[in-house]
């Protein structure tokens, strides 16, 4: 039938594959945006009789507005279609390969993150003076002295953490490497978590939004938050604790390379079995988690931890 070789058809058997494959459900809900830009002009249309001005037009549309970054990912996501339609013989070839050069490039812009040991110091002592929503206090606090993913985070569920043995455990439908990734949690953390757990314990998520109803927070909450500590988008953002952390842990020479960017789940395909193995770099990085707890108390001021958390793995 023709009906199943329409853009909307393909686009929808892409969709499907990709919960099959367990992508993570930001990753499918991005994509199925990007494909509703595309389905008014060009879904119920044969994939065969789309041409390259077809979706140049389509594309100008969004780029129009100025959304350039959306059109290069608009672009990417309708080459994706027609690629898994020559895949599966309803399409000859895609159409969108020769239209790179004839879009904006978008301006490449970095998330702004403070490195410098006393500014980041000043940016950990106003966290912990933060005055908001304990589901926002504990956010912050979390970005600072654990640097995972925004989303990462804002998602998780209380049956992902082990406070016992003091493990985070992120499975691989919300890792960006679709691995699960293990976090070791230093004391400081486990507290902060089982203060939260008081508040939204009885819910599926750990980070509970007000607003909407046994949802979590929304990806701006905890941006709002940095924002009404006096941070611009320009000095601070949620996802800069990573690069902060990064920088920093590199600089004190303590810790290899290697067990820094097996915290940040920094790792490639070349590296996966020897990376991702379970117990590799496991203990260095539980130390270097209690050190980075350490670090965090001393530019608050605060008595330093010398014991570790107990019951790891």
């Amino acid at each position: 039938m023709a009906s199943i070789s329409t853009f909307n058809a393909i686009a929808d058997e892409l969709l499907e594959k990709d919960v099959r494959e367990g992508k993570a459900e930001t990753t499918i809900g991005k994509r199925r945006w990007l494909l509703g830009l595309a389905r008014r002009d060009l879904g119920s249309l044969p994939i065969t009789d789309i041409k390259a001005p077809a979706v140049l037009a389509v594309l100008r549309e969004v780029e129009a507005a100025g959304n350039y970054e959306t059109t290069r990912r608009l672009r990417a996501v309708i080459s994706q279609v027609f690629r898994y339609g020559v895949a599966t013989s309803r399409a000859e070839y895609d159409p969108t390969s020769g239209l790179k050069g004839a879009l904006t490039a978008p301006t490449v812009t970095h998330r702004a993150a403070i490195t410098n040991p006393d500014q980041f110091a000043g940016l950990v002592r106003a966290i912990w003076s933060y005055e908001g929503s304990k589901e926002s206090q504990a956010g912050l606090k979390l970005l600072a002295l654990l640097y995972p993913r925004p989303g990462e985070l804002r998602l998780a569920r209380w049956e992902e953490f082990d406070l016992k043995r003091a493990v985070w455990i992120i499975p691989a439908t919300r890792m960006k490497m679709r691995r699960e990734h293990r976090k070791p949690l230093p004391k400081l953390a486990i507290e902060i978590l089982s203060d939260l757990k008081e508040v939204t314990g009885q819910s599926e998520f750990a980070f509970l939004s007000n607003w909407s109803t046994g949802k979590p927070i929304s990806e701006n909450t905890l941006n709002g938050a940095l924002r009404r500590l006096g941070f611009t988008k320009e000095q601070a953002t949620s996802h800069g604790f990573r690069s902060s952390a990064s920088s920093l842990l590199n600089e004190s020479g303590l810790w290899s390379p290697d067990a820094i960017e097996a915290e940040l789940a920094h790792v490639g395909a070349d590296q996966v079995r020897r990376a991702y193995n379970r117990t590799l770099y496991w203990d260095e990085r539980v130390r270097m988690a209690d050190w980075w707890a350490d670090e965090i108390q001393g530019m608050l001021g605060a008595q330093r931890v010398t014991d570790g958390a107990g019951g790891r793995e």
